[in-house]
């Protein structure tokens, strides 16, 4: 092949990419790709109420096709490196193949939970559920801490219930400290914790109204509340983030202008001394 020829490749494969950039950076693509994630859903219900109706599953096979073409058009306009390099990409390509490797498979389980997982989808495509869930997973190393805190308490009160009201209730209360951890659970979410597992306590032990009180305040709130400000504080370090970033480019921008003008001025000045 000659130089020429690579030249008119080069060309035509640098002019495809910049098409296919463009469909992508198109401002109802993506709005496009969440009607076909909802239509996904849609048809995934509706299977719930006709199972193997013929019309549902052509309705499946072409969306499926429809998001693999999706990802073509998304690696050829942002390259191999540019489409793996986010992981929300990455994401989609795994559920994307996932669905072709399951499709003809004879693991209908395995196949429905692939298809139920292209709902996540949604994720990726809109911004904000993209910022929540990635400050979610920004958080989790503090997010450990809390874990670890709530065991040790968990742990803590599970053993004190076993140690004064294994006799009280029945054995899958506080029998013993598996159970013992169950019922905590229900305790702090507050499932029929009062009429079913409290007040039969209390009316044979009447301090243990300060251990369920205690227990809730710990477990429940302050603990609930320790999870809710680790996250918004991601969110927000998020958005601090974004305008260090904007400030930054803004003041490079700025620095810029600075030294056009300055060379202008400097020009200018050349000028008027000849």
């Amino acid at each position: 092949m000659g130089l020429k020829q690579k030249e008119e490749v080069s060309s035509k494969n640098s002019s495809l990419r910049t098409y296919t950039r463009q469909l992508i950076e198109y401002k109802n693509f993506q709005a496009i790709v969440i009607g076909i994630i909802l239509l996904n859903g849609l048809v995934i219900i509706a299977e719930t109420y006709f199972t193997g109706n013929n019309l549902l599953l052509v309705l499946d096979n072409i969306i499926v096709w429809i998001f693999v073409l999706e990802l073509i058009v998304k690696i050829i306009g942002l390259g191999f490196k540019g489409y793996f390099s986010d992981k929300w990409n990455v994401f989609d390509f795994s559920i994307v193949i996932g669905s072709l490797v399951f499709y003809a498979t004879p693991f209908v389980s395995v196949l429905r939970l692939v298809r139920v997982l292209r709902l996540i989808r949604m994720i990726p495509a809109i911004p904000a559920l993209r910022k929540i869930v990635d400050s979610l997973m920004k958080s989790l190393p503090a997010l450990t801490g809390i874990l670890g805190l709530s065991i040790l308490i968990f742990s803590i009160y599970a053993i004190i219930g076993t140690t004064f009201f294994r006799d009280v209730l029945p054995y899958e209360f506080f029998g013993s400290f598996h159970t013992a951890l169950f019922t905590l659970l229900q305790v702090v979410t507050f499932e029929s914790w009062a009429s079913q597992v409290a007040r039969p306590i209390i009316h044979e032990v009447p301090w243990a109204w300060a251990y369920f009180v205690s227990f809730i305040i710990i477990g429940a709130l302050v603990i609930l509340n320790l999870v809710v400000a680790v996250i918004l504080s991601y969110l927000g370090q998020e958005d601090e983030e974004n305008l260090k970033e904007q400030l930054g480019r803004f003041y490079k921008e700025n620095q810029e202008l600075k030294s056009d003008i300055q060379e202008i001025k400097q020009l200018i000045l050349d000028r008027d001394n000849k």
